[in-house]
C-alpha cells in the first residue's frame, strides 16, 4: 500500500492539486486503476444500479449502489443516518487503511455527480484515500480493460465514523453567509434552473438562493462525456468562472448531486480551500417553514402560467 500511496502522491502533485492528508489523487486513469487493482488495500466501489453491475464489472469492484447513499425521495440529497452510512461502509471493508476508488457508468456528465457525491460522502465520514475512476466504466470498458461477474467476498471492517464537519453546509449555515462578499453561493445546475426558468420536482419555487452565482457542473468536463478536463483546464475554468477570491465557497444544486460535481472540482482538482457542499440544497431550502431569501423567482402569475403550459405539453 505505501508503494501506491506514494504513486498516487506524486499523480497528485503533478495535478497541481492540495490535498494535505490525503495521498491518493482524486482522478484516476482506467489505466492507473488496472495497475492499482492487484493492492489488496484498494477497494473498488462500484456504484452502479444492482443490475449493472451483475451483467459486468471491474474484476474486484464490489456493489454499493448510489440508492444506498442518498436521502429520502422528498428530498435524496439529504444525507441518510450516519450509523447507516456508517454500516455501509464496514460492508464494504473499508477503512482509513484502504484506497477507495469510486466507479459510476461515465454514462454522461450529470452520472459524475454520483462519484463525486459518495466521494464527498465518504471524505465527511473522515476517509482520506480516495479516488473516483475518470469517466466511469464507460472509460475503463473504452480503453479495452477486462470486466468480469465474479462477486468477492470482502472482509467487513470496523470502522467507526469521525465527521469532517468543515465539508458541510446546513440551511442555518448558508442564511448566516448569505450576505457575506468573502463567501462564495456556487450554484451548480444548468443556467435554465439558476435563472428559474424551469424547477426540479423536490424544490417548491423556482429560482437560486439570494446572491448565489451560477458554475454549471458541465463546464468541468470534456463535451459529450463523463471525462473530466486536466487540471489546469479545471484552474482555468475557475479563475474564469469565479475570479475573486473567497474565504469560502458553498456549492448547492437541487438535491446535492450537479454541487458535489462544483465541490469535488474546486476542493479536489483545482486545491482551492474552505469548500463545502450544501447537501439538502434548494430541496431543503425551498422546503423550509420560513421564507428564506431566493433570487430569480418568477411571480406567482408566471409560476401558474408554466405551470398550465406543462399541464398542455
Amino acid at each position: 500500500m505505501k508503494r501506491i500511496s506514494l504513486m498516487f502522491a506524486a499523480a497528485a502533485i503533478t495535478a497541481g492539486a492540495s490535498f494535505g492528508a490525503q495521498a491518493a489523487a482524486p482522478l484516476l486513469t482506467p489505466a492507473e486503476l488496472n495497475e492499482a487493482r492487484a493492492d489488496s488495500a484498494v477497494r473498488i466501489i462500484d456504484i452502479r444500479p444492482p443490475q449493472e453491475y451483475a451483467a459486468n464489472h471491474i474484476p474486484g469492484a464490489v456493489s454499493a449502489p448510489y440508492a444506498q447513499w442518498r436521502g429520502p425521495a422528498d428530498n435524496p440529497g439529504q444525507l441518510p443516518p450516519v450509523d447507516k452510512l456508517a454500516e455501509l461502509v464496514r460492508s464494504l471493508g473499508v477503512d482509513k487503511s484502504v484506497h477507495a476508488v469510486v466507479v459510476s457508468s461515465g454514462a454522461n456528465d450529470t452520472d459524475f455527480g454520483s462519484s463525486a457525491r459518495v466521494y464527498w460522502t465518504l471524505k465527511y465520514l473522515g476517509l482520506s484515500e480516495l479516488s473516483i475512476l475518470n469517466g466511469g466504466v464507460k472509460a475503463w470498458v473504452d480503453a479495452g480493460l477486462p470486466q468480469d461477474q465474479a462477486v468477492p467476498s470482502v472482509a467487513a471492517s470496523s470502522y467507526t465514523p469521525v465527521l469532517d464537519r468543515s465539508l458541510i453546509a446546513t440551511q442555518d449555515h448558508v442564511l448566516a453567509q448569505i450576505d457575506n462578499p468573502k463567501v462564495h453561493l456556487v450554484d451548480a445546475r444548468p443556467s435554465n434552473f439558476f435563472r428559474g426558468e424551469v424547477k426540479a420536482p423536490t424544490a417548491k419555487v423556482p429560482g437560486t438562493i439570494h446572491n448565489a452565482l451560477n458554475l454549471e457542473h458541465s463546464k468541468w468536463f470534456k463535451p459529450g462525456t463523463a471525462i473530466f478536463v486536466s487540471p489546469e483546464e479545471a484552474k482555468a475554468i475557475a479563475a474564469q468562472s469565479l475570479p475573486e477570491p473567497a474565504d469560502e465557497t458553498i456549492s448547492f444544486c437541487n438535491t446535492g448531486h450537479w454541487a458535489a460535481t462544483d465541490w469535488f472540482a474546486l476542493s479536489e482538482v483545482v486545491g482551492q480551500k474552505n469548500v463545502m457542499l450544501y447537501p439538502a440544497s434548494l430541496a431543503d431550502w425551498t422546503q423550509s417553514s420560513k421564507e428564506l431569501p431566493m433570487d430569480n423567482v418568477p411571480s406567482r402569475g408566471q409560476q401558474i402560467l408554466k405551470s398550465l403550459k406543462d399541464l398542455v405539453s
